[in-house]
């Protein structure tokens, strides 16, 4: 009775914090794009070649990557979160302000590095907060709503309308500095109505038999973990899936495929759609159905976004259903993220093992295969990316067959089921 009246009710404080989290993560989100977005405004004041264009982009990438893995480490080794929460919100927000004050390259490269250092491990300390306070029964659509969903309007859909309008009416710099006050509000809300999780409700959720709380644990021991060295391998392809066909697929459909702007400008507005539909479509089913099944299922269709881009000579129409149906494979990041590592692993080291996900899906998989991709479209065409991109989706999906279900109702399921068959054999014997 319990349970169900915690389902119907609305104003909990587990929906509070889902929403707070998820508005903080989506503007992180935003900020982080806002540098790339608003190039075309900044070179007028600070000439930049391309190099220096792509560095915008690939550094805060990595020090994106680094700071999700140490400073996650430093919070789950001090045992809090509230404190690393207001800090990295009030960090990036003043780095934000320092983009638009910006008089050179290196100084808008730092401030941009800065905020990357900062934005990294948010995403993973969030995770952790939200999977001690989140009910069984909500576990994985709370992470892919607070991940995908806030991230996708504000950071993917929201972000180029109103930087750009913002730009034009005022000006880039002021465009960085509004982009850099809903950080403080949210730190606010973080300040007056977040609170620290209990210490011991965060051990009693440890998952018994997946990884026990140990009194230290390692690199190389999360490592021997089974699921958090397959998510690391999943965050390699499945990142490079997400950032391939955000990069290469404009290009491709106007260049190779010879689609208008604005053709091309519709086609990508699905792939924003499908990803905030699949933030609670994927992980939801993950609940009620396992992470397991869900995920490989979901991985496989990702497939289907850059073959039909390649292959698919039909209408636009025909080709955007194709492409949004498998963008729903961006719903398995909060899976392979955050959901999987928290349930495999002691909560006590849930931030790490997240932000360790993260870092090698960033550096290995966003910057370094991305990177060879580019050379290659300069060699060959600009097809390569996406028939790269079209098999990092089948490798997710491969590297998702190996994972340990972890879904707590399908593992007390699978326990209960392991002590009727025992006692069956008892008694049979």
């Amino acid at each position: 009775m319990r349970a169900s009246l915690t389902r119907g009710r609305v104003f909990t404080y587990e929906n509070g914090l889902l929403l707070i989290l998820g508005l903080a993560f989506g503007i992180a989100f935003f900020d982080r794009n806002a540098g790339s977005i608003l190039v075309p405004f900044i070179e007028h004041d600070i000439p930049l070649n391309n190099t220096q264009t792509g560095l915008i982009g690939s550094a805060l990438s990595i020090t994106w990557a680094l700071g999700a893995y140490l400073i996650a480490r430093w919070s789950d080794a001090s045992g809090v979160r509230k404190p690393f929460l207001l800090a990295f919100l009030l960090i990036f927000s003043v780095c934000s302000f320092l983009s638009g004050l910006s008089r050179s390259f290196p100084m808008l490269l730092l401030s941009r590095m800065v905020m990357g250092a900062v934005e990294g491990p948010f995403l993973p300390v969030c995770l952790a907060l939200m999977a001690v306070e989140s009910s069984e029964h909500r576990r994985g659509i709370n992470a892919g709503v607070m991940q995908n969903f806030f991230a996708s309007v504000l950071g993917q859909s929201l972000a180029p309308l109103l930087l750009v309008a913002l730009a034009q009416t005022f000006s880039w710099r002021a465009a960085f500095y509004i982009a850099g006050v809903p950080g403080v509000l949210c730190a606010l809300a973080v300040l007056l109505w977040v609170r620290e999780p209990n210490k011991a409700a965060q051990a009693s959720l440890d998952a018994p038999g997946v990884g026990g709380s140990g009194s230290q644990m390692g690199l190389g021991a999360m490592l021997r973990q089974r699921n958090i060295l397959l998510c690391c391998l999943i965050s390699i392809f499945m990142v490079t899936w997400l950032i391939m066909g955000w990069t290469f697929l404009p290009k491709f459909f106007t260049d190779d495929r010879h689609l208008s702007p604005a053709v091309m400008s519709y086609l990508m507005t699905s792939l924003g759609v499908a990803s905030a539909l699949s933030s609670f479509t994927v992980p939801a089913l993950s609940d009620r159905l396992g992470r397991k099944p869900v995920i490989i299922a979901f991985c496989f269709l990702g497939v289907l976004s850059p073959l039909a881009a390649l292959y698919i000579q039909g209408p636009p129409v025909l080709i955007g259903a194709l492409m949004f149906a498998g963008w729903f494979g961006s719903g398995t990041f909060p899976l392979f993220m955050g959901v999987i590592p928290g349930e495999t692993i002691s909560r006590r080291y849930a931030a790490t093992a997240m932000g360790l996900v993260v870092c090698v899906g960033e550096v290995v998989g966003g910057f370094g295969i991305t990177s060879v991709s580019g050379a290659l479209a300069d060699a060959w065409s600009v097809s390569a990316p996406v028939l790269i991109e079209a098999g990092c989706a089948v490798a997710g999906g491969l590297l998702c067959l190996l994972l340990v279900e972890t879904a707590p109702a399908r593992v007390s399921a699978a326990a209960a089921h392991r002590v009727a068959a025992d006692a069956l054999r008892r008694e049979a014997s």
